[in-house]
């Protein structure tokens, strides 16, 4: 059974939805395997755990906010 990993920072509902129907969708057309057999998992961490450039990934969202 294959298995999918995707590792991120926080994601709505509705992201993780897209996720597992996109990398699914992929991953049949590439290998010919049935979806019914993907297993798929997403694991989150808190925005403020991740890090980018020295800055945690909730302070960049905030700065990124600020400029809309």
């Amino acid at each position: 059974m294959p298995f999918i990993a995707f590792e991120s920072g926080q994601l709505t509902d509705e992201v993780k939805e897209q996720l597992i129907e996109k990398l699914t969708e992929v991953s049949v057309e590439i290998t010919g395997i049935p979806k019914e057999l993907f297993l798929v998992s997403i694991r989150e961490q808190p925005d403020k755990n991740i890090a980018v450039g020295g800055k945690s990934v909730e302070k960049i969202k905030e700065e990124l906010a600020n400029k809309s």
